[in-house]
């Protein structure tokens, strides 16, 4: 069989199915190194979120869908924690956990609602953290309400992408980096035969975790749209700045608007924040990295946060592509009525601990079982499609937009 990504869902798909089928020949192919994606330049956070809020997945699916959502990356954050911890995986994790913030009334509004919604649930896993709270830990007024998750973790994205990898190969799978993906075809007689650069390979099953590269194959453009998410990083931090902003908890922080930014201490105390806005490409073009506006803006946003850190030196930024649905929810799918071709995409940026299991539902899939896994809703789901190029990117700027503006009227 063959996995065309080598990414989470990929690693995580192929190591799983050849502990269940010791003797499959499982091979995954990457074009560039693994962790190259999204998996590599993310915020390095794992969390429960499913697609955005819990709000939107309910009003989109269904509450019993969302509320079997949440459960589902409940499981997710703890396995991860189980396989990084359990086979001494090297991706400065700490299981610190993640606080969503409200630091405006709109935000307050918006926490408040998924804490009721949590509440009719019957779900706990969840603490409340008021202004006094949050003012002790973070020495600050600058935030009102706090939605605390204790079992949720920070990690380095791409030494845990490289760790995945060693991971896979210990257990026989096969991976080959630098090695594009030029095309695919269906036999005659059954299965797949994928072209690369260099030679071409004969498989029976076929899996995409391509995420935002999907808009690189025709038969899985309408599916999802790529959106750039971008990242600056600062110089490590005194004992004396770091005293200053406390932050004790360190956990992962996300505020509550729209455009969300999110950040985090990294293992030699460096800021890393994100998010603020997002850039979008034409068609299949990738090269939205680097986009100085956005990071200016970030770099502002960090003393806004941290006025104590004034003058402080960035370092570092990067940018990466994310995979967004038109109803930003993830989906895995079989492509074909033989469902010996299955992808998976859609993560809108919260994949960290969601892509490794949902490599285990694809290994579930693959080995013909039925699990609680292959059982979640958006298995095999039907999707909006994206509209043809132009439309897709004026719809998506149209969108921003939007979301910026009610950033600035509700939720700045």
């Amino acid at each position: 069989m063959v996995i065309i990504g080598g990414g989470y869902t990929g690693l995580s798909a192929g190591r799983h199915l050849k502990q269940m089928k010791p003797g499959m020949d499982v091979r995954v192919i990457e074009s560039e190194i693994c962790g190259y994606g999204a998996s590599g330049r993310n915020g390095g956070f794992s969390i429960t979120l499913f697609g955005l809020t819990k709000g939107i997945t309910q009003f989109r699916f269904s509450d019993e869908k969302a509320k079997s959502a949440h459960g589902y990356m409940e499981q997710a954050v703890d396995y991860l924690h189980d396989f990084i911890t359990g086979n001494n995986i090297d991706c400065d994790y700490e299981r610190s956990g993640y606080l969503l913030v409200g630091t405006s009334p709109g935000q307050i509004k918006r926490v408040e609602h998924d804490f009721k919604i949590m509440e009719r649930w019957g779900m706990g896993g969840v603490e409340r953290w008021d202004k006094e709270r949050l003012s002790a830990e973070f020495g600050s007024d600058f935030y009102k309400i706090g939605w605390f998750e204790p079992r949720c973790g920070i990690l380095n994205p791409a030494k845990l992408a490289r760790g995945m990898k060693e991971f896979a190969e210990s257990q026989g799978v096969t991976v080959y980096e630098q090695s594009p993906v030029v095309g695919f075809s269906r036999n005659r007689g059954g299965g797949f035969t994928v072209r690369t650069e260099t030679g071409d390979i004969g498989c029976e099953y076929l899996v995409f975790a391509t995420n935002a590269y999907s808009v690189l194959f025709p038969e899985l453009k309408s599916i999802q749209r790529p959106a750039f998410t971008h990242i600056v990083m600062t110089e490590p931090l005194s004992k004396i700045q770091l005293k200053s902003i406390g932050w004790g908890c360190r956990a992962g922080v996300e505020d509550a608007r729209d455009l969300i930014h999110y950040y985090r201490l990294t293992k030699d105390n460096r800021i890393v924040m994100g998010g603020g806005d997002v850039s979008f490409g034409y068609g299949t073009d990738f090269n939205k990295d680097l986009n100085e506006k956005i990071f200016a803006h970030l770099e502002h946003h960090v003393i806004e946060v941290f006025p104590q850190l004034k003058g402080i030196r960035f370092t570092n930024k990067w940018g990466g592509p994310v995979s967004v649905t038109v109803d930003m929810a993830p989906v895995i799918g079989y492509l074909g009525k033989d469902k010996k071709c299955i992808f998976s995409m859609g993560c809108v940026g919260h994949g960290v601990s969601m892509t490794t299991t949902n490599g285990r539902a694809i290994a579930d899939m693959i080995a013909g079982l039925q699990t609680s896994r292959t059982d979640m809703f958006f298995v095999g789901r039907k999707t909006f499609p994206w509209p043809p190029d132009l439309l897709s990117y004026g719809v998506s700027n149209a969108i921003r937009g939007f979301m910026k503006l009610e950033d600035r009227l509700y939720y700045k």
